[in-house]
Formats: structure tokens, C-alpha cells, sequence
């Protein structure tokens, strides 16, 4: 007989049950991290940091694709991450058989650069099958101006220290290539109508077009007096009243209402003097950066400003304001398409520049502030043109009195005494830029552009200096000291 015996009985475990503070706590800190992130998204909006940032991206990449002929990822990483870092998060991506450049911040905005014909690239347009990108030509081995070869030693004449000068063009270019250095890409020295010597950056021959950022505003201007001359156009008479009706943009009609910005004159503009609350500022947030990449008007934008003194009371460096005479020189033609061929057929033409490009904005103004682009060859030949007074050979290009004009102080005292019609005095004892450096002379006029490039006239050395870089942190280079340096290798002219 056998005897069965039971089991004990095992109480099952009990399953835990997840704690409900960890979930809350979990989906706590998700809407946190949500909140937050929606917050950063609206606060970028707020700002156009994305929208800028996309456009910025968009317009360099396909400017330096297809205006200059570069690599569209060389530019990208060459001029547009070393501005800021936020950069990059911008992914762009070049379209070559539509000749236009698509930037993404994110997935929040994208923007798109098209090349248009007689108009560079352009924000936010439909490509134009018509557009022709760059394309190199072979140097040209005669001497500059009529092609593109330096003077040998032997024939730059007495009184230049040969070796001298060489070895500034040489010092120049420490550092080329380096976005964190000067970065020189290109530098021409013209004396008495002869190029005595050019150097240009790896990756950036000869003829390759390059931006020259506020040296445009000289350019800008000089093509505006010329057409003013042309025109009987008073350049002292009140913007109210610088446009035919039919020409006229919509910002004008609310100028006339306003007791202020009714009394600004052309002339005030020209020597940024408007009063105009549109002082340069080229941080994420400054009115500059949202006018060059997030407003279809540039000119309107800067004219929308309010003002902050009466006009001609004070001085203040103002791109705005160039943008603002691009949209009055538009008004002197009958249509659109006879301005947009106008600096073309009438001045880079006829000194034989034939790979410049003056881009326009979305609404089709000139960007007169900032927006052209030359070989430095061809830079060369715009500061000659200046110094000769508008004379080339035995054509006069621009109206004399454009050397003279250019060359008035804006000011009576100050900074602004430094200044001309849209063209710097550096040499100048009151106000000039220069005016710590006894070897830039008074007589000097020169353009500036925002990464350092410059285009410096001399008469009393009959010399045309050129520079053209990408130098983003400022004290890597000195325009002054260049300039300097330079002549101290040349002799006087007699």
C-alpha cells in the first residue's frame, strides 16, 4: 500500500506593475524636450535664422557655381561654413542643367538660387533656360588691359623696387586658402596704365569672376552718375521726385507722407546721409542679413526703415542706401531689360570686361550694394577707369567729374569725412581709414569690400592697387599697411 504525499502549494509570483511616477516622469520630460525643441523652431522663425541661413546658402553656393565656375561643395565649405558654424546644418544641392542651387535648413526651410541672364543668381526665381553659366577662357598673352599678362621686370620702368614689390605680393598670400587666415584669392598692382604684377590663390585663376562685395557701391554709383549725366538727372533733388510715374516703386507714394523721408535728397544716399535707421549689421539677427537673403526688395526694405535723424545730419555706413540708388538708376530706363544690360553695354564693355556679372534682386534691382562680380584682372580695369577719370584710351566711358565727385567728404568732421560719393578716402587726415598710415597718401579713393577686398586709386603714384580674399576674421588682415607697402615700392609720378 502506498502512500501518496501533496505537494505545497507555490503562490504564484505577483506581477509587478510598472510604477506610474517613471511614466509620468518619462512623458514629462518628452513634452519638456518637445516644448523646448518647439520653442527653439519658433524663436528661429521669429528671427529668419532658417529662412537666412537657406537663402545665404542658396545664393553664395550657386554665385560661386555657376558666376565664378567653381566647384559647388568647394564653395559651400570655402565661403559659406567659415561665416558661421550654425551653417552647418545647411544641405545644399546643385542642379547643373537648370544652373540654380536648392539650400535646406533642416527640414524646416528651402530655398532656391537660380542664374538668370544679365541678373547673376537670384533668390527664390523658376531657372531661365537661357542663362549661360561661366566658362574659362584661355589667358590672353597680351599685356593688360588688352589681355591679361603682367609686365616682365625689365619693363616696369624707373623707380620700382622690383624685388620690393614682389615680395609684398608674396607676404600677401600667407595663409591663401585658409578661411581662418587672410585668404587672399587674388592681388594686381597697376602702375602708370602698365600691370606691373598679378598673383592669384590656388583654385582661383586668372579670369575667374569673384565677389567684391561694397566695392560695388563705387561701381554702383559710377554707373549711376553716368546715366544721371546722360539724362540731365539732378542728383540733388529729393528722391519724392527721382522717379517717372510709370517707374515709380510703391514705397515712395508713403515717403511723401512722411515730413522726414520727404526731405531725403539723392545726394543723401550717395554720401549715406539719409538718416535711415539701416546702419550695416551683419549679425544672424542684423537688418543687412535679412535684406540680402529674406526680402524680394532690397531697396523697399531699406526704405520701410524709420529715421533716426533729419537728412544730412548724420553719417552712417549704410548698404540700404546704395540698394535704394540702384532702385532710382532702374527708374531712368523705359523697361527693365534695357537697365539690366546697362552697366554692360555702356562701361564693362567698352574697358573689354566681358565676364562680370551685376546681380539683381527677386524684384529685379540691381544689388548695388553688394552684388558684383570681376576677375581681379578686371577689377584692375574698373579702378584704372576711375583713376583716368572715366577716360579709356581716347573714349571717355564715364562723364568726366566722376574722379572729383567721388573724392567729396560726406561730412565736415568725423568719420563720415572719410567718406565720399559711395567710395572711401582713406588717406584723408580727418576721417579716413587709413589716416594713422603716413604711406597712404591724401589723394587715395579706394572700394572696400566686407572680406577685405580692395580696390585702391593713387594719383600721385599714377597706381591701381588690387585685393580680393575671403578674410572673415578681420585682424588677419590690414588693407591699410597693404596699400602702404605697396607704394613705398613705387616711385612718385611726375
Amino acid at each position: 500500500m502506498s502512500t501518496d504525499t501533496a505537494a505545497p502549494e507555490v503562490e504564484p509570483t505577483p506581477t509587478r506593475k510598472p510604477r506610474k511616477w517613471i511614466k509620468r516622469t518619462l512623458i514629462a520630460i518628452a513634452a519638456v524636450i518637445v516644448f523646448l525643441f518647439a520653442l527653439i523652431v519658433i524663436a528661429l522663425m521669429y528671427f529668419h535664422i532658417p529662412s537666412n541661413s537657406a537663402g545665404l546658402a542658396a545664393q553664395t553656393v550657386c554665385s560661386g557655381t555657376f558666376v565664378s565656375g567653381r566647384n559647388a561643395d568647394d564653395v559651400f565649405t570655402q565661403d559659406v561654413l567659415p561665416q558661421s558654424p550654425a551653417l552647418s546644418i545647411v544641405k545644399t544641392s546643385a542642379d547643373q542643367s537648370t544652373r540654380s542651387v536648392t539650400a535646406k535648413f533642416l527640414w524646416v526651410v528651402e530655398r532656391r538660387a537660380s542664374l538668370l541672364p544679365n541678373r547673376g543668381c537670384v533668390l527664390d526665381v523658376e531657372p531661365d533656360s537661357a542663362a549661360q553659366s561661366f566658362t574659362a577662357k584661355p589667358e590672353n598673352p597680351a599685356p593688360w588691359p588688352a589681355g591679361d599678362a603682367a609686365l616682365p621686370p625689365s619693363q616696369w620702368g624707373p623707380g620700382v623696387n622690383a624685388a620690393g614689390l614682389q615680395k609684398v605680393v608674396d607676404d600677401a598670400f600667407v595663409g591663401s586658402g585658409d578661411p581662418t587666415a587672410a585668404n587672399t584669392r587674388g592681388l594686381a598692382v597697376i602702375h602708370d596704365g602698365k600691370l606691373l604684377i598679378q598673383k592669384q590663390g590656388n583654385g582661383f585663376p586668372k579670369g575667374m569672376p569673384l565677389l567684391g562685395w561694397s566695392m560695388t557701391k563705387t561701381v554702383n554709383m559710377m554707373i549711376l552718375y553716368k546715366k544721371a549725366q546722360e539724362t540731365n538727372f539732378d542728383l540733388n533733388q529729393l528722391v519724392i521726385n527721382a522717379f517717372p510715374p510709370n517707374r515709380e516703386p510703391s514705397w515712395v507714394a508713403d515717403w511723401r507722407k512722411d515730413s522726414r523721408k520727404s526731405l531725403i535728397k539723392v545726394s543723401d544716399l550717395m554720401f549715406m546721409r539719409s538718416g535711415l535707421d539701416m546702419e550695416d549689421d551683419y549679425g544672424p539677427q542684423g537688418k543687412v542679413v535679412q535684406m540680402l537673403y529674406g526680402e524680394p526688395s532690397m531697396a523697399g526694405f531699406a526704405a520701410s526703415q524709420q529715421m533716426l535723424d533729419e537728412p544730412g545730419k548724420l553719417w552712417a555706413y549704410s548698404t540700404g542706401s546704395s540698394d535704394i540708388l540702384s532702385q532710382i538708376a532702374q527708374g531712368m530706363f523705359p523697361n527693365d531689360q534695357a537697365y539690366w544690360q546697362y552697366w554692360q553695354n555702356s562701361v564693362f564693355g567698352p574697358i573689354g570686361i566681358n565676364g562680370g556679372v551685376f546681380a539683381t534682386d527677386t524684384s529685379g534691382t540691381w544689388v548695388g550694394g553688394s552684388y558684383i562680380w570681376a576677375s581681379t584682372g578686371d577689377w584692375a580695369k574698373i579702378g584704372q577707369l576711375m583713376l583716368n577719370d572715366g577716360a579709356w584710351g581716347p573714349q571717355q566711358v564715364v562723364p568726366k567729374g566722376w574722379w572729383k565727385l567721388a573724392g567729396v567728404p560726406a561730412m565736415p568732421d568725423g568719420e563720415g569725412h572719410g567718406y565720399g560719393a559711395q567710395t572711401w578716402i582713406p588717406g584723408q587726415p580727418v576721417g579716413g581709414e587709413c589716416n594713422s598710415d603716413s604711406g597712404v597718401p591724401k589723394d587715395t579713393l579706394s572700394m572696400d569690400g566686407h572680406y577685405g577686398q580692395i580696390v585702391a586709386m593713387v594719383p600721385s603714384k599714377k597706381a591701381v592697387i588690387v585685393r580680393l580674399g575671403w578674410t572673415i576674421d578681420k585682424t588677419k588682415f590690414d588693407g591699410c599697411q597693404l596699400i602702404s607697402d605697396v607704394l613705398a615700392n613705387l616711385p612718385e609720378a611726375k
